[in-house]
Order: C-alpha cells, then sequence, then structure tokens
C-alpha cells in the first residue's frame, strides 16, 4: 500500500506560459494584405518598416478583414491545471500536444486556489461577477483540495504498484492535477482566444472568464504583443473584437 510517506506532493497556484518560438511580426500582415494589389511585388513588404503602415493594419482590424492575421505563428509551452487545458481545446483553431498518462507517471502536482482567487459567484449566467471568500471559505477551500488530491493520488500509486495499466489508474486523478502542453496558433486564432478569455471593461463583447484560464491568456497576450506591436494596439483600439 502507498503510505503518504511515499511520494511528496506540490501545490500551487499558478501556471505557466512560454513562448518556444515564433515566426510572427507586424510586417507578416502587411505582405499578406498587400498581395491582394501588388502580386508579387507585395514581397517588398517582408522588409518594409511596419510603422508606416500601422493605418493599413488598423484599418484591416477594423474592417474586420481576418486572414492576413494568419500568416504568422507562434509555438507556447503551457503548465496549468487540466480543467484549463479542457476549456482552452475548445479554441480549435490552434493545435495541441499535451503530456500522456497513458505513457508516463503523472508528478503530484495539484492546484489549490491561491488567497487572492475570488470564491463567490453572484448573479446569473450571463451576467454576473466573483467577490472576495471569507477566510472560513479560503480555509474550507484550502483544506477540502489538499486532502482529496493526497487521498487521490495515493490509490493511484496504489494501483500502480499493483501492476495496473496507467491508463487505467490515472482515471482516479482529478482535474487539478497540473498537465503541460504545447500549443501553436497565428495571431488571429490568438485574438480570438483573448477576446473570449479575458475580461476587460473596454472589449465591444464583454467576457466572463475562468480566472485560471485568463491567467494563461494573459501571459500569452504579454508574448504576442512584444512580437506584434502594432497589430496588437489595433485590437485593443478596436473593441479586442478578432476580425
Amino acid at each position: 500500500m502507498a503510505g503518504e510517506d511515499t511520494f511528496e506532493i506540490e501545490f500551487r497556484s499558478d501556471v505557466v506560459v512560454e513562448l518556444i518560438k515564433s515566426a510572427a511580426s507586424d510586417a507578416d500582415v502587411l505582405w499578406a494584405a498587400r498581395v491582394s494589389t501588388k502580386g508579387e511585388n507585395s514581397l517588398a513588404e517582408i522588409e518594409a518598416d511596419p510603422e508606416r503602415s500601422k493605418g493599413l493594419i488598423n484599418y484591416l482590424m477594423r474592417d474586420r478583414h481576418g486572414t492576413p492575421f494568419e500568416h504568422s505563428t507562434m509555438t507556447f509551452y503551457v503548465k496549468a491545471p487540466i480543467f484549463v487545458f479542457r476549456e482552452a481545446m475548445r479554441h480549435r483553431t490552434f493545435s495541441f500536444n499535451e503530456e500522456s498518462g497513458r505513457y508516463r507517471k503523472l508528478d503530484p502536482v495539484f492546484y489549490v486556489p491561491g488567497p487572492d482567487r475570488k470564491l463567490v459567484q453572484e448573479g446569473k449566467p450571463g451576467k454576473y461577477h466573483f467577490v472576495e471568500g471569507t477566510p472560513e471559505q479560503h480555509k474550507l477551500v484550502t483544506e477540502a483540495t489538499q486532502e482529496s488530491y493526497r487521498q487521490s493520488y495515493r490509490a493511484y500509486l496504489e494501483m500502480l504498484e499493483a501492476g495496473v495499466a496507467r491508463e487505467v489508474a490515472r482515471t482516479v486523478l482529478p482535474v487539478g492535477l497540473y498537465s503541460s502542453m504545447y500549443v501553436t496558433g497565428n495571431a488571429r486564432a490568438l485574438m480570438n482566444f483573448l477576446s473570449l478569455r479575458t475580461k476587460r471593461e473596454d472589449s465591444t463583447f464583454p467576457s466572463f472568464p475562468q480566472r485560471e484560464i485568463e491567467m494563461v491568456a494573459e501571459r500569452m497576450e504579454e508574448e504576442w504583443a512584444a512580437l506584434m506591436p502594432l497589430t496588437h494596439a489595433a485590437f485593443e483600439a478596436n473593441g479586442r473584437v478578432c476580425p
């Protein structure tokens, strides 16, 4: 039997997002857009200064000419709770590859909401907000999740030690378990993701994302904004609407 002293659980309340590689710049938008009027001469835009053409980028964003924003790619490494991945994978314009509990023993790393996580939902779906929980509620959440994780991981180890296949033993593990994956997409796909998974008061269409996936989205946006500052500025100036 797997005793509690045979494994060490890690509890955390953050997410990890790293930009692994990219082929993304504001110039990508320009040459992709200008091929419609310049043909092969649009290749000159690859070396052009995008700052001189930021008006075109803003026009494309404002009038929702979306395809020029698809000619860039970014790959992120993400480490987050499984329930975040299940929401992220609804965005089918991304490509995903996630670690597999069929092929490797899963590490005991689990998500516990931090002290700044708002716990209480007020209002109804479509028009609600979250407020701070009481100290007693935070204590309950922390203690209950940690104990549940210990019990589930202990059961997982007991089955592995008994010779049960990893793909069967993993069924006892909760969605608060951390997983890791690579996410690849273009700027247009990322803007769609950000429009739905971040909450901004100045957005044309308000969104109410779960805080944990918003944490991932915020870090992705930081990386993207550094790569394509003019495109990001146009996105914000036009109400954070995906073109």
